[in-house]
């Protein structure tokens, strides 16, 4: 018999107990029994398999349901449950990514960014540039203005968002 046939044999009724309903057949037993002898690869592996079988079924898990500081496996569990549940409770009640501006702070560079867009139109050099190309150069700098307005406006609504809800009863 082949190494295939057996192993699919032996994985076919690995999860069995030796006793049970399911049981490998005594046939199949003498089968793998004599391949073991003669091949020492399936002899390994079917070792191999049988260990990590009885490691994951009794070592796995400890078999005592109560840890040496007289704590129990399930007070443990509860306990970090609520930890998990404590910190998702004030992580949705952070609104404010660490380390970015405040309320006021975004406030206060709307301000600079609009005064300086403003103040943009009365140097010198905007007069000159204006006067030699004309009325076409007006586009050009009203499509750079609106965009940095929108930007801005877009990025403090989208960081602000639950708070402008709360307040304004959205």
């Amino acid at each position: 018999m082949n190494c295939s046939k057996i192993s699919d044999i032996v994985y076919e009724y690995s999860g069995n107990e030796p006793d049970g309903e399911n049981a490998m057949p005594f046939l199949n037993q003498l089968q793998v029994w004599f391949h073991t002898l003669i091949c020492p690869d399936c002899a390994r592996e079917i070792e191999k398999l049988e260990l990590s079988r009885r490691v994951m079924r009794e070592d796995f898990l400890p078999s005592s349901a109560v840890l040496p500081d007289g704590r129990s496996w399930q007070s443990i569990e509860d306990s970090i449950m609520a930890r998990i549940n404590a910190q998702e409770e004030t992580d949705a009640q952070t609104y404010a990514v660490p380390g970015g501006l405040s309320t006021r702070g975004w406030v206060i560079a709307g301000v600079i960014i609009m005064v300086s867009l403003v103040t943009a139109f009365f140097g010198l050099d905007f007069k000159n540039i204006a006067a030699e190309t004309g009325t076409s150069f007006l586009l050009p700098v009203g499509i750079v203005i609106g965009t940095v307005l929108t930007t801005y406006g877009a990025l403090f609504i989208g960081s602000h968002l639950k708070e402008l809800t709360e307040r304004f009863d959205l």
